[in-house]
C-alpha cells in the first residue's frame, strides 16, 4: 500500500526535527541566602567575559525577578543563559548553539568547578 505524500507545515517541522542546540544545567550550592547570592552575582556578572575563551566576548545581562538572563556573544556564536537564584543554590542554564554543543561536557565541568568562584565571590570586603 502506498501512502499519499504528506507535507509538513513549518510549525510541524520544528516539533519533529530536534534542534542542534544543547542545553546544560549546573547547580551551584551556597549558604548565603537568596538576597546575598543575588547581590554578589549582580556585582560579579561583568567578570564573566574574562572567563570565556576567544578574547572578545560580549555579555549582556538583564534581571527578571531572581533570574538573570544573559546573552553572550563569543567566537562568532550567540549563547543564551539564565542564572536563577534560590535560597541554597544558584541554577545556571546555558543553551549552547550547534557549533558549541560539542564543548558541552567541558563547559559544564568548568561551570561546576569555577562557577561559584566567579559568580559568588564577595569583593566588597576586600581592601
Amino acid at each position: 500500500m502506498i501512502l499519499p505524500e504528506a507535507r509538513l507545515q513549518s510549525d510541524e517541522w520544528h516539533s519533529i526535527v530536534a534542534p542542534m542546540d544543547r542545553p546544560i544545567e549546573v547547580d551551584l550550592p551556597h549558604k548565603l541566602g537568596k538576597g546575598e547570592a543575588r547581590r554578589r552575582i549582580a556585582n560579579n556578572v561583568h567578570r564573566l567575559q574574562d572567563h570565556i575563551p576567544g578574547g572578545s566576548a560580549h555579555v549582556e545581562s538583564m534581571w527578571a525577578g531572581d533570574a538573570l538572563n544573559l546573552n553572550i556573544h563569543a567566537m562568532g556564536q550567540a549563547v543564551q543563559a539564565e542564572i536563577t537564584v534560590q535560597d541554597a543554590f544558584v541554577r545556571c542554564k546555558v543553551l549552547l548553539p550547534g557549533m558549541l554543543a560539542i564543548f558541552a561536557p567541558a563547559i559544564q565541568a568548568a561551570l561546576t568547578r569555577k562557577g561559584s568562584d566567579v559568580l559568588l565571590e564577595d569583593k566588597s570586603k576586600r581592601d
